[in-house]
């Protein structure tokens, strides 16, 4: 297949899907199984097809004829469009028990569920402020309807509105930020503002520096940091389980994607103006997102709270790609992947255990869950371990990429605060492993009642381990050396 074909073909089925799904729905044919096992099938179709594009360094414009350049397509967006997928995929997989169990999961789920995804397909490839705006906001007003499907839960609507009305006052200070842009360099393409940037004193670029101070505040929003993330409490909790875990781990994974295309490379010569807005991000967002998950009883809500300690060491990270862009930048790649994989296996286990209720499970609820559910509760233990960050899950290869990269980039201070973190997050994660352990509960009871999640959740935990032990010691299967190669390849497109 050529990559001009895989960059068309991805979007180009998940918008056929939703349409189909749309009108289907209508149908006296259509059922929650055959809506579900559609959109499956379309998500394995579409990695299928985008994983084919990462083999090899590649770039290219997109149909520059038709798009004048809007749209690149590199092994950088064909490695982000593949994790996109495989985060949908492995979400509604998991889900599955979940879905089956509540009736607010309709054809329009499913359908928004695509168009989120289609907007972050494009989002990755963009290059040019407005494309990227415009694909941005279909994946976000997408999952915000998503995040209110359960309209019968005064929760989720709360949750939908606060998420609506922060996300549109995030979206201006985008539009400013682009307005400014614009206004000096006379042009929203990131190729020609580059080349502006690179042609121009520094100290004559003030509105596009104010310009992408605005943008990277839009961004820091996005990805929950604080104090822009104050929403993410609420809003995950007002969400059901599978949308809080598709929002933890997959639309943070998009938003990455177009901040490391737009800053990475020929924004590199502002690192002395936005560094500090990063890094006191990341402080923040750091100490601030482990006192959140520290008082929180909910289980679902110390995930997300710890969602946002999780952005604080991305932000390390995206601030080292001044000094390193290959290592630093492949190590965020790499640890997203090491982030989703383990937040949607810890929320599947949560949905798994619910059964599509709206209870909120507490620390108490999993009491006991070790002995009456074993594998379920050996799953959420290698979970919650990877998100902490032990030795032997890809959690800690993660970390490690991250901190060492930061320490490489003079930033030593800051990789040592960030351990301190991560040894603090052991007490809210080794929380549950206790109470799934060391406390009693004989009414506990999940029932081994859907095959397909199950098999997802384990399959989730052996990646996590896998990612963590490393190179082929059993099998003849890519261990974590190909997927960091796979990262570098991604970042080094860029350059081409």
């Amino acid at each position: 297949m050529t990559n001009e074909f895989i960059a068309l073909a991805v979007p180009g089925l998940l918008v056929l899907s939703a349409v189909f799904l749309l009108l289907f729905g209508l149908s006296s044919h259509y059922t929650k199984n055959r809506g579900y096992y559609i959109t499956l099938g379309t998500l394995v179709v579409s990695f299928l097809i985008s994983a084919s594009g990462v083999s090899e360094k590649h770039s290219m414009d997109l149909l520059p004829g038709i798009f004048n350049s809007m749209l690149v397509y590199d092994t950088f967006g064909a490695t982000f469009i593949s994790l996109f997928l495989l985060g949908g995929f492995f979400t509604l997989a998991i889900a599955k028990s979940f879905i089956d169990s509540t009736d607010y999961f309709t054809h329009e789920s499913f359908v928004l569920l695509l168009l989120s995804l289609f907007g972050m397909v494009v989002l990755s490839m963009a290059n040019e402020l407005i494309t990227a705006f415009i694909s941005l906001e279909i994946a976000s007003m997408s999952v915000y309807i998503l995040v209110g499907l359960n309209r019968d839960s005064l929760k989720a609507s709360e949750a939908f509105f606060k998420y609506l009305l922060l996300g549109s006052f995030a979206a201006s200070f985008y539009l400013l930020g682009m307005m400014f842009i614009y206004a000096q360099a006379k042009s929203t393409n990131l190729d020609i503002i580059a080349h502006y940037v690179l042609s121009t004193d520094i100290h004559s670029q003030l509105l596009i520096i104010a310009g992408s101070m605005l943008i990277m505040i839009t961004i820091m929003f996005k990805i929950a940091s604080v104090p822009f993330g104050a929403w993410v409490l609420d809003v995950y909790e007002g969400a059901s389980l599978p949308i809080t875990a598709y929002m933890a781990g997959v639309f943070k994974i998009a938003v990455f994607a177009f901040a490391l295309r737009m800053f990475l490379l020929d924004y590199i010569q502002f690192e002395a103006y936005y560094d500090i807005l990063i890094i006191g991000g990341a402080l923040v967002t750091m100490v601030g997102g482990s006192l959140l998950a520290i008082i929180q009883n909910s289980v679902k809500k110390m995930l997300a709270a710890s969602s946002v300690v999780h952005s604080g060491y991305l932000l390390i990270a995206f601030a080292s790609t001044s000094e390193d862009t290959s290592g630093a930048a492949s190590a965020i790649i790499f640890y997203l992947f090491a982030y989703f994989i383990s937040a949607i296996g810890a929320f599947g286990v949560l949905s798994y255990i619910s059964q599509g209720s709206a209870k909120t499970i507490n620390y108490d609820d999993l009491n006991g869950l070790a002995r009456t559910n074993p594998i379920i509760a050996a799953s959420l233990t290698v979970f919650m371990l990877s998100l902490a960050g032990f030795p032997s899950t890809i959690g800690f290869i993660g970390k490690f990429y991250i901190f060492t990269s930061a320490i490489e980039a003079g930033y030593t201070l800051f990789a040592i605060f960030g351990a301190i973190t991560a040894f603090i997050s052991i007490y809210y994660y080794f929380k549950v492993i206790m109470h799934l352990y060391f406390k009693e509960n004989p009414h506990m009871k999940v029932h081994y009642g859907y095959k397909i999640s199950f098999a997802f959740i384990v399959l989730s935990a052996f990646t996590v381990l896998w990612g963590g032990v490393g190179t082929s010691l059993l099998f003849n299967l890519p261990g974590i050396n190909a997927l960091n190669e796979l990262a570098r390849f991604a970042i080094e497109s860029l350059a081409m």
